[in-house]
Parts: C-alpha cells; sequence; structure tokens
C-alpha cells in the first residue's frame, strides 16, 4: 500500500507577489504536510526569499490563495499570520546586537502552545549556554544562526521558515544545523528551507522545489534525488 501522505499544512495556490511595481512571484503552487521539510532551491534572485515573505505577508503586494491550517490568510496582517504558529529564520538573522543571548531568546512573544523552554534550547545550542550573559556583537557567525534559530523554537511555532542558515559558515557549523534539523523534524516540526546548496538537506527534505524567475520549475521527490543530480546541477548552476 502506498505511504499515507500527512495532513496538509500549507496550500498556496496562484501566488503572485509585487514589490511595488516589480513583478516577482509568478503563480506558485505547492503544498506542506504537517511534520513535513521542503526544500526551496534556485539562484540568486529567482523569489526563494519572497515566497517565504509572502507566505508572512511581508511583500508589498499579494494575490492568490495561501492558508495556513485550512485559514485564508492572504488578507491578514503579518502578526495575525505569525500567530498561525510560525516561526521566521531570515537571512539577515535579525539579533538584536545591543540584547545579551537569554534577552534575545526571551524577547519574542509565544504565537503556539508547546514552545522549547530556555533549558531545552541550551541543551540544543550550548554554544548559547555559554555565551547567555554575551551580547550579540560578541557572537561569531555560527552562534548567531543558532540564537536565529532557538529564537523561533521557544515561541511555539510549528511551521518554520527558515532562509540560507548556512550561508557564510563554517563546515562543522553546517553540519550541526543540519543534525538540528534532523532532531526538528524528529520532533514533528514543518519545515520550509531556503537553499542554494541541495546537498545540505537532500537526505532530510521530502520534495525539493525548484524556483527560476518567480515559477517553479520542478519539484524532485526525495526519492528520485540520486537520478535528478544532472538536472539539479543544470538548474542551479553548479
Amino acid at each position: 500500500m502506498p505511504e499515507a501522505r500527512p495532513k496538509e499544512l500549507l496550500r498556496i495556490r496562484e501566488l503572485q507577489a509585487f514589490y511595488g511595481e516589480s513583478h516577482i512571484l509568478h503563480g506558485i503552487d505547492l503544498g506542506v504536510g504537517e511534520g513535513e521539510v521542503v526544500t526551496l532551491l534556485g539562484r540568486n534572485g529567482a523569489g526563494r526569499t519572497t515566497i517565504l515573505k509572502a507566505i508572512l505577508g511581508l511583500v508589498g503586494r499579494r494575490t492568490g490563495s495561501i492558508t495556513i491550517h485550512g485559514i485564508e490568510t492572504i488578507a491578514l496582517p503579518t502578526h495575525r499570520i505569525a500567530h498561525l504558529g510560525i516561526g521566521y529564520c531570515p537571512e539577515e538573522r535579525g539579533i538584536f546586537s545591543s540584547l545579551t543571548v537569554e534577552e534575545n531568546l526571551l524577547l519574542p512573544v509565544v504565537v503556539g502552545e508547546g514552545g522549547l523552554a530556555l533549558p531545552e534550547l541550551y541543551g540544543m545550542f550550548p554554544n548559547l549556554l555559554e555565551r547567555k550573559h554575551s551580547l550579540g556583537t560578541r557572537l561569531s557567525g555560527g552562534e548567531q544562526q543558532m540564537l536565529a534559530m532557538a529564537r523561533i523554537l521557544r515561541t511555539g511555532a510549528r511551521l518554520l521558515l527558515l532562509d540560507e542558515i548556512t550561508e557564510g559558515l563554517a563546515p562543522v557549523i553546517v553540519q550541526t544545523l543540519r543534525k538540528l534539523i534532523g532532531q526538528l523534524k524528529e520532533k514533528g516540526f514543518t519545515i520550509i528551507l531556503v537553499e542554494q546548496n541541495f546537498h545540505f538537506a537532500a537526505e532530510l527534505a521530502d520534495r525539493h522545489y525548484v524556483i527560476d524567475r518567480g515559477t517553479i520549475v520542478d519539484m524532485i521527490p526525495r526519492d528520485q534525488l540520486a537520478s535528478s543530480t544532472g538536472k539539479l546541477n543544470q538548474y542551479l548552476g553548479v
């Protein structure tokens, strides 16, 4: 018997997104089930980050349909969307440099039940425990990325939007983050990863959506990844 698909958490249909007069997304259609990990692959400027921002209503204008837990969100403001249980880790990380690690962790509002408590977060990120009294300006790039991840896990968000979390980091930190994504998947989190390097989450992701010029040009399930390497290299220019 075929494996049952998980209940759909996010469904996007005919999504168009604009920054001013610039038309960035052209009819995006995709779905993500509860507990799934999917990646958005593509070259820089393809529209991957805009998809994440459009889910949260952080673009100038959007049309189409975005439902989260069956709730239509296309007309909702960002704070209402976030309270449906969404955590966003932007590419620039958004760490408050004048606050300590622990103050950064405690700052975001709770958007759902089941957020991880500080002891659990420090267990997952031992480096942050060692630096909990350090200001954001004193953290390395890897520590800042871990803090940005830990911060959204405390809020109770179950749908995580992660934008280029490995960019510019040392290989040992990338491996740590990869292990973390696996742990979060085991805990039942739903994750959308914007990545340029598909090797990072290749074995973790259930599906890979390839984005080019604001459209989805391909969708590659995990079981077809090995046979699609050449195609992916062509799409990504690697």
